[in-house]
């Protein structure tokens, strides 16, 4: 098993070096793909903080109706990390 790996290891790493200083010269990722990349990343950050927060919410508002203002706010603050990603979208060029 490892003389498979070591034998793979050994063919594939010249053509790796050779690639090196072509790779070095420019980014892993291009910068468009870098933003989008943030953006939905955060995106997803914010469904999954807003998943816990919607629950409680709802389940306080039911008990006491007046707590409504609080739980709308609890629940749209994470969306301002989806906004503030858009802004990487504008300062990348």
């Amino acid at each position: 098993m490892f003389e498979a790996i070591f034998a793979f290891v050994n063919t594939v790493a010249p053509l790796l070096q050779e690639n090196a200083a072509q790779a070095a010269a420019e980014p892993a990722i291009p910068p468009k793909a870098a933003a989008a990349l943030a953006v939905g990343l955060a995106a997803f950050g914010a469904g999954y903080a807003e998943r816990g927060i919607g629950a409680a919410a709802v389940g306080a508002i039911a008990e006491d109706q007046d707590l409504f203002g609080t739980g709308l706010i609890m629940t749209v603050l994470p969306e301002t990390l989806v906004i503030l990603a858009l802004v990487v979208v504008f300062v990348v060029p």
